[in-house]
């Protein structure tokens, strides 16, 4: 087991889903997966695995911004050997064309943390997705008939801005949505060569904010971007 995981050697898939709330990871493995075995406590950071149409597939929480999901990927890629890792959580839209409940494909993700910059601070580095599974998430929630957008987000070190107008300013130039996480994950990739790519539900907006939805909506619904991460991750397999 690693520091903060306590599963064994052989109980997580080398694929797997990353809600950041714990009883999201909950929700997926009780009504997606067969056979779900709960292999994390720790912190009450729920972690399952189980099959999904005949793949094993794990789904495990992350917990809210990139230092605490920098921990948990990480320990998944270096200590359980997990090679596929899509993000599936929340976003507030910037563009006023990304409406609630819809999906964005983080396809890049700017940042204003200091993760990267700290190894890298001559360089702004670009946090990319792995193409190969955002060619196959699009395909996927289009065939589906889903409202899926691609594009910039912001991966934000900060939820309760003091300076809102930036982050709309940043909407006027493409960047689609503001989320916690997705750059953290695409540098754990880029760093140990795995697949990551970050799928997000608009909960909420910061130009059409009469369309925000309520914390157990988001914790118990939003599945289609569940089903496009799982249909992602056995894709090809």
């Amino acid at each position: 087991m690693s520091i903060h995981i306590s599963a064994k050697q052989g109980e997580i898939a080398d694929k797997i889903l990353l809600p950041g709330d714990p009883l999201r990871a909950k929700v997926i493995a009780e009504h997606f997966l067969e056979d779900a075995v709960c292999f994390n406590e720790v912190r009450n950071m729920f972690g399952y695995t189980g099959t999904y149409k005949g793949h094993r597939v794990s789904v495990m929480g992350t917990g809210m911004g990139m230092p605490s999901i920098s921990i948990y990927a990480r320990e998944l890629i270096v200590d359980y050997g997990v090679k596929k890792l899509i993000r599936v959580g929340t976003a507030g839209s910037i563009d006023p064309n990304v409406h609630v409940r819809e999906l964005v494909l983080a396809q890049a993700a700017a940042t204003n943390s200091n993760i990267i910059r700290n190894d890298f601070p001559e360089f702004d580095f670009p946090q990319i997705a792995t193409f190969t599974l955002l060619d196959k998430a699009y395909h996927i929630a289009k065939k589906l008939n889903l409202t899926t957008h691609v594009g910039n987000v912001l991966s934000s070190d900060v939820f309760y801005s003091n300076m809102p107008e930036r982050n709309l300013k940043l909407g006027e130039l493409g960047v689609k949505a503001i989320e916690m996480e997705a750059a953290a994950l695409y540098y754990l990739g880029a760093q140990h060569g795995v697949d990551t790519l970050a799928i997000m539900t608009i909960s909420d907006s910061l130009v059409n904010p009469d369309e925000d939805t309520s914390a157990e909506e988001r914790q118990n619904t939003f599945t289609d971007m569940m089903t496009v991460g799982l249909e992602t991750l056995i894709a090809d397999c």
